[in-house]
């Protein structure tokens, strides 16, 4: 960013003494306290800090369930009954992990798609984007081997359907299904790569959100009018101006949370799950949970196994290309008209893939969930790259100071609409 933090002066003997062999303190006073942040900024930017948070009170949780989880085939269901019924608080605890963990996807789906109207995977924030589509595989992978944990009916059917896609890779696919299974079929070494898994990888999620934080502050956050900052004017301190705003929504995010840990905890879940693991009996309809069913739906949706596995992977990877896909110099979707409809005709596509990955991969519901599919990777192969040179975006504020007395009706600085500027 064009304008730079005060440093941290420490003041007691005891802050000097730690701030000369380890900046910490520092750090964070530059980083969370002083760091500008354009004025502009509205609530959708509080995402962020409500993922962090979301992150800890998983891993939190998660650590305490661990410590009465048993990682056996034969146990694991009715450790997680133990866990309910006679651990102190243990019925908080998963409860709060399991709606969590989808209230945590209801968090990263906001930001991701703040991030795709605004423009924030642009120049030069496209190593800030590509770690955070890092982030999302691994929310998604830690996700799965929850999933399959409590051992339940839906738990080991879903992980049978699942690693069986991976036999459809040719050469390699057995090899990596036998690894994953840890044998010929699903069972209790299985549970135990899973368990394992699951406990490692949110700690590796932990780590690229640090490199995602570090990426952000090199140049600085985006913002609304998607223009870079100019002057000390278009950028006010972190605290207490973004602290107030992200404490606020946090507080909103967590009661809505509360509300369905306490009032109907298993509303997000499936009634499978409270149903032993049997590998006789294949559950009428197998769906995997609500955050996974739009690329589920991309994977049925192709009538040929291999290439319903690449389309589901590529539906993830194309988003780490879009800084390059989209070709348009503006970065704010509030000033290209035909981008936002564009954009909400994919928010659709996306809702609609969701619901059809929760119907039965039969009549209508493929043909539609084909058709989804379609539009939704020609979203980002065919409609942004065409939308970069045919579109003539609106005209830009002089600055982000400019854009916010327009708003406010404050009235505007003397001088003439920039051009669109570089994104």
């Amino acid at each position: 960013m064009s304008t730079h933090s005060p440093s941290y002066v420490p003041k007691s003997a005891g802050a000097k003494w730690l701030e000369s062999r380890l900046p910490i303190i520092g750090l964070v006073h530059s980083s969370f306290v002083v760091f500008p942040v354009p004025r502009n900024l509205n609530y959708m930017w509080t995402f962020g800090a409500i993922l962090m948070i979301m992150l800890v009170l998983q891993i939190v949780t998660g650590i305490v369930l661990a410590m009465h989880y048993t990682a056996n085939a034969e146990l694991a269901f009715s450790s997680v009954e133990h866990i309910m019924r006679n651990v102190e608080y243990g019925w908080l605890m998963r409860y709060l992990h399991a709606n969590g963990a989808s209230f945590f996807f209801i968090a990263v789906y906001i930001h991701m798609f703040r991030g795709l109207y605004y423009g924030s995977y642009k120049a030069p924030r496209e190593v800030l984007w590509i770690l955070g589509v890092i982030i999302l595989l691994l929310m998604m992978a830690t996700a799965f081997m929850g999933y399959v944990l409590p051992w339940g009916q839906m738990s080991y059917w879903g992980a049978t359907v699942i690693t069986n896609l991976f036999s459809v890779i040719p050469v390699v696919g057995d090899t990596i299904v036998s690894f994953l299974w840890g044998g010929y079929s699903v069972g209790n070494p299985t549970l135990n790569r899973f368990f394992s898994l699951h406990y490692l990888l949110p700690f590796m999620i932990f780590g690229v959100v640090l490199l995602h934080v570090w990426a952000l502050h090199v140049p600085g956050n985006n913002n609304p009018a998607g223009i870079d900052v100019k002057t000390k004017k278009d950028t006010v301190p972190f605290h207490p101006y973004m602290t107030v705003k992200d404490t606020f929504s946090a507080m909103l995010f967590i009661i809505v949370l509360s509300w369905f840990v306490f009032y109907m905890p298993n509303y997000l879940g499936h009634a499978d799950n409270y149903v032993p693991a049997n590998p006789s009996v294949t559950p009428s309809h197998i769906v995997p949970e609500w955050y996974f069913l739009p690329f589920y739906a991309i994977l049925r949706a192709i009538p040929n196994a291999l290439l319903g596995v690449i389309a589901m992977f590529a539906s993830i990877a194309v988003l780490a290309f879009l800084p390059w896909l989209d070709t348009s110099r503006v970065r704010s979707g509030s000033y290209r008209p035909l981008f936002k409809m564009f954009f909400w005709l994919f928010a659709i596509v996306c809702i609609g893939l969701g619901y059809l990955g929760a119907m039965p991969a039969e009549g209508a519901y493929v043909i539609w969930a084909r058709i989804l599919t379609a539009l939704y990777f020609a979203h980002f192969l065919v409609f942004l790259p065409l939308l970069g040179l045919l579109e003539k975006p609106k005209a830009l504020p002089n600055s982000i100071a400019e854009s916010v007395l327009k708003k406010s009706g404050s009235g505007m600085p003397q001088g003439a609409a920039a051009k669109p500027q570089d994104a």
